[in-house]
C-alpha cells in the first residue's frame, strides 16, 4: 500500500498550503490593520480575511463539474499554480485592493485543493485504510498552521514584522507542490474508468497497490459506473461446488455458481429464503417505525451498522479460512448444465490500432495509442443469443478475456474488492410478457456474515435451506442490482468484429443533474450538506482565524508576562502550541479512523466539545480573577481545537467524497464544498462583528447549541462507512432511500 500512501500525502500537501494561509492571515491582520489604519474599520478587516473564502466559493461553483469532466490532477496542478501566484502577489502588494486580490486568486487554489483531494485520495486509497490517507488533508493543513504561526512569533519579535513576507512566502512550498502534482501524481483511477480509459487505469492501479494483478478492483470500478435503481437485499449459503453435488445440489433457477480465477476453483450459491442475517432483517425494517425507541433513526443507519457490527474482531476483512482463494469472482453464469470454463477457452482480447480495418474501434470516442484508450471491448460474445433453459442458460454466455485491461494478469489472491467485500455475477431469469423466458446478469456485492473459520460437520439451520451434511459453507449477505458491466444494453448491440460498445459508454448516459434526484444521491446529499452547514456553525474556522484575538482577549498575556514579550507575540506563541497539541490528537484520529469509525469518532467527540464550550461561556461570565480567567480559557480552547480536529474537523470532508456515485462525485462533493465554504464566509466575516457586540460568551454559547443539533443530526442520519468500498457505499444509500419510502 505504500503507493496509495505516498500519493496520498502528495496530494494533501495542498492542504498543508491552506492551513499556512489560515494562520498566517491571522497573524499578519494585525500588522496589516497598523500599516493601511483599519482599527476603525472592521469590514475592510473582516473582507481581507473572508477574500480566499469569496475566491474558494467562486471557483468551487464550477470545479466539481470541469473535474468530472477533465480530470481530478488537472485541477490539482491549477490549484498549485494559483498558490504560486497568489504569493507572489502578497509579496508585493502595494495597497489593500492589490492585497485583495491576491487572496481572492489564493482563495481559488484553496477552494480547488479542499473540494478535490478528499475525493482523489478516495478514489485512489484501499478501502482498508481510506480514512486513515483522508485524514492526511487535516493532518497536514494542522501542520502548516503550526509551520505558520512558528514563523509569525519569531517575525513578530522583530523590531518592524513584515507581514507581505508572512504571506508571500507561501510561494515557496507552493512550486513543490506544483512539481509533485506535475510529475508524480497520477490521475484517479476511477475517473479514468468513467472515460474508458481502462489501459491507463490498470497501470495506476498496479502502481498504487503495488502488484500487477489488479483484476478484482478494476472489475469493481466498471460496476461502481451504475447504481443499480432496484437494488435488493438477499441471503445466500457459499460452499464449494464438490461439497453441493449429488443429493446436495440445490437445483433448477435457485442454483448460482460463482467461479473463482484459478482453473477448477468454484461454488455454488443457494438463497436463504426468510434469512436472519443483519443485514436483510435491517432492510426489512423499512422506515424502522415499528422500532418505538428509535423512530427517528434513518434506515440507511441501521443498515450500514449492521455489516459493521457482524465483524467487528476483523475489522471487516473477508480473507476466509474456509475459502483460501474466495477472491475476485469474475464470470458468474447459472445452471445444472453449465460447465466451468477452461483457461485455455478463455478469448484472448484483440486490440486494433485506428484505421487498422473495419474492426477497430475506440472505446472513447478519440483517437490516440491503443495503450491509452483500448479500442477493443473488455467483453467478448461467445455465442450469439441466450437460450433459455431448464436450470439456466446453455454454456457460457460471455467471457473475460484473460490478458484484458479488465481482468488482466496471473490468478488473483484472495484480497476481494475490499472491507471483506467480494463482487460476482449471476444469471437469473424471467418470464416476459409474451410467455418466453427472457435472461440477464445481475451483480451481486456480498459480504460474509456471522463468524470466520471452518463449520465442518455442521448443517446449515436457516430457514429454506438444505445444508451440505459434512461440508464447509459461508454465509453471506448480498446486495444484488443491475450491472454495469452486464448490462442489457451491452448483451444487445451487435458486435463488430471483436469489439463492442464500452460499458463507460453505456453507463454514462442520461443527464448528470437529473441523477442528482436519484433517491439514493438525494439521500446522501441530505447527510453530506447537512453535515457541512453544521460543521461550519459549530466555529472552528472562526475560532481558528481570529485565534490571536480571541486570547488576547482571554487575557492570555497575562500567562507570559514573566517572559517580557508583547501580547501579540504572547498570542502567537500559545496559538502555535495549541497547533501543535493538535498534531498528536489528528494522529490519534488517524489511527481510529478505519477501526472504530467515522460515526463514533463524531459521536464520541462532539460531546467534548459541548462540554469545552460550555466552559468558555462560564469563564467568561463569572469573575474568576484574572489569572484564573485566562488559564481557563486557553486550557478550554486547546481542548476544543483538539477535540475538534479528531472527529468534526476531517470527518466531514471524508464521508462527502466517499457517499457518492462515481458518475456525480464531481459535482456532489462541489455542491458540498459550497455549502462548506458560505458557511465559512458568514462565520468568519461575522466573528469580529459578533464579538464586539456579544463577546465571547456568547459567541461560544451559539457555537455550543449548534454542536448539540450535530450530535442528534449524526445519530440519526449520519452513517457509517468505514472499510466499506466506494461501490458499495451507493449501493446502500440507494438500498436505504428506497427503505425510507416503504
Amino acid at each position: 500500500m505504500a503507493g496509495a500512501v505516498l500519493v496520498a500525502i502528495a496530494a494533501s500537501i495542498g492542504n498543508l498550503l491552506q492551513g499556512w494561509d489560515n494562520a498566517t492571515i491571522a497573524g499578519a491582520v494585525l500588522y496589516i490593520k497598523k500599516e493601511f489604519k483599519l482599527e476603525s474599520e472592521p469590514t475592510i478587516e473582516g473582507l481581507i480575511v473572508a477574500m480566499s473564502l469569496i475566491g474558494a466559493t467562486i471557483i468551487t461553483t464550477f470545479s466539481g463539474a470541469v473535474s468530472d469532466s477533465v480530470g481530478r490532477k488537472p485541477m490539482l496542478i491549477i490549484s498549485s499554480l494559483l498558490y504560486f501566484i497568489s504569493g507572489l502577489i502578497m509579496l508585493w502588494s502595494p495597497n489593500v485592493y492589490m492585497l485583495l486580490l491576491a487572496r481572492l486568486i489564493d482563495g481559488f487554489g484553496i477552494g480547488l485543493s479542499v473540494t478535490l483531494v478528499p475525493v482523489y485520495i478516495s478514489e485512489t486509497a484501499p478501502s482498508e485504510i481510506r480514512g486513515l490517507l483522508n485524514t492526511l488533508p487535516q493532518f497536514n493543513g494542522s501542520g502548516g498552521m503550526f509551520l505558520s504561526y512558528c514563523m509569525v512569533f519569531g517575525m513578530s519579535l522583530m523590531d518592524s514584522p513584515s507581514w507581505r513576507i508572512m504571506l508571500g512566502v507561501l510561494f515557496i512550498p507552493s512550486l513543490l507542490y506544483f512539481l509533485l502534482t506535475v510529475f508524480y501524481l497520477p490521475e484517479s483511477p476511477r475517473w479514468l474508468v468513467s472515460k474508458g480509459r481502462m489501459a491507463e487505469a490498470k497501470r495506476v492501479l498496479q502502481k498504487l497497490r503495488g502488484r500487477e494483478d489488479v483484476s478484482g478492483e478494476m472489475a469493481l470500478l466498471v460496476e461502481g459506473l451504475a447504481v443499480g435503481p432496484d437494488t435488493s437485499v438477499e441471503e445466500y449459503i457459499i460452499g464449494p461446488a464438490s461439497e453441493y453435488a449429488g443429493d446436495h445440489a440445490p437445483g433448477g433457477e435457485e442454483r448460482i455458481t460463482l467461479y473463482g480465477p484459478e482453473e477448477g476453483l468454484s461454488w455454488v450459491a443457494q438463497p436463504v429464503k426468510g434469512g436472519q442475517s443483519a443485514l436483510s432483517l435491517a432492510s426489512r425494517q423499512g422506515s424502522l417505525a415499528g422500532r418505538g425507541s428509535m423512530p427517528l433513526m434513518d434506515p440507511l443507519v441501521t443498515l450500514f451498522g449492521s455489516v459493521h457490527e457482524k465483524l467487528p474482531e476483523t475489522m471487516g476483512s473477508m480473507r476466509s479460512a474456509l475459502f483460501p482463494n474466495f477472491g475476485s469472482m469474475f464470470s458468474v453464469a447459472g445452471g445444472a448444465d453449465h460447465q466451468h470454463p477452461k483457461t485455455d477457452q478463455w478469448d484472448e482480447e484483440s486490440v486494433h490500432h485506428e484505421g487498422d480495418g473495419e474492426d477497430g474501434y475506440v472505446s472513447d470516442g478519440a483517437g490516440g495509442d491503443y495503450e491509452e484508450h483500448l479500442q477493443s471491448p473488455l467483453l467478448s460474445r461467445e455465442a450469439t443469443g441466450v437460450e433459455g433453459k431448464e436450470g439456466g442458460p446453455h454454456g457460457s454466455v460471455f467471457s473475460m478475456g484473460r490478458n484484458s485491461s479488465l481482468m488482466g494478469g496471473e490468478a488473483v489472491s484472495s484480497m476481494g474488492i475490499g472491507g471483506g467485500w467480494q463482487l460476482a455475477w449471476k444469471w437469473s431469469e424471467k418470464e416476459g410478457p409474451d410467455g418466453k423466458k427472457e435472461g440477464g446478469f445481475k451483480r451481486i456485492y456480498l459480504h460474509q456474515e456471522g463468524t470466520q473459520g471452518s463449520m465442518r460437520g455442521s448443517i446449515v439451520s436457516l430457514p429454506g435451506v438444505e445444508g451440505a451434511d459434512g461440508g464447509e459453507y459461508v454465509h453471506a449477505a448480498a446486495l444484488v442490482s443491475q450491472p454495469a458491466l452486464f448490462s442489457k444494453d451491452l448483451i444487445e448491440q451487435h458486435p463488430v468484429g471483436p469489439a463492442m460498445v464500452h460499458p463507460s459508454e453505456t453507463a454514462v448516459k442520461g443527464s448528470l443533474w437529473k441523477s442528482l434526484f436519484e433517491p439514493g444521491v438525494r439521500q446522501a446529499l441530505i447527510v453530506g450538506v447537512g453535515i457541512q452547514i453544521l460543521q461550519q456553525f459549530a466555529g472552528i474556522n472562526g475560532v481558528l482565524y481570529y485565534t490571536p484575538q480571541i486570547l488576547e482577549q482571554a487575557g492570555v498575556e497575562v500567562l507570559l508576562a514573566n517572559i517580557g514579550i508583547s501580547s501579540d507575540s504572547a498570542s502567537f506563541l500559545i496559538s502555535a502550541v495549541t497547533t501543535l497539541l493538535m498534531l498528536p490528537s489528528i494522529g490519534i484520529a488517524m489511527r481510529l479512523m478505519d477501526i472504530s469509525g467515522r460515526r463514533f469518532l463524531l459521536l464520541a467527540t462532539i460531546p467534548i466539545l459541548i462540554g469545552s464550550l460550555i466552559i468558555l461561556v462560564l469563564s467568561n461570565l463569572i469573575s474568576l480573577g484574572t489569572v484564573a480567567h485566562a488559564v481557563l480559557s486557553t486550557v478550554s480552547v486547546i481542548i476544543y481545537f483538539c477535540t475538534f480536529v479528531m472527529g468534526f474537523g476531517p470527518i466531514p470532508n471524508i464521508l462527502c467524497a466517499e457517499i457518492f456515485p462515481t458518475r456525480v462525485r464531481g459535482i456532489c462533493i462541489a455542491i458540498c464544498a459550497l455549502t462548506f465554504w458560505i458557511g465559512d464566509i458568514i462565520v468568519t466575516y461575522s466573528l469580529p462583528v459578533m464579538l464586539d457586540s456579544i463577546g465571547l460568551a456568547g459567541v461560544f454559547g451559539i457555537y455550543a447549541v449548534v454542536c448539540v443539533l450535530a450530535f442528534v443530526f449524526v445519530f440519526l442520519k449520519v452513517p457509517e462507512t468505514k472499510g466499506m468500498p466506494l461501490e458499495v457505499i451507493t449501493e446502500f444509500f440507494a438500498v436505504g432511500a428506497k427503505a425510507k419510502m416503504n
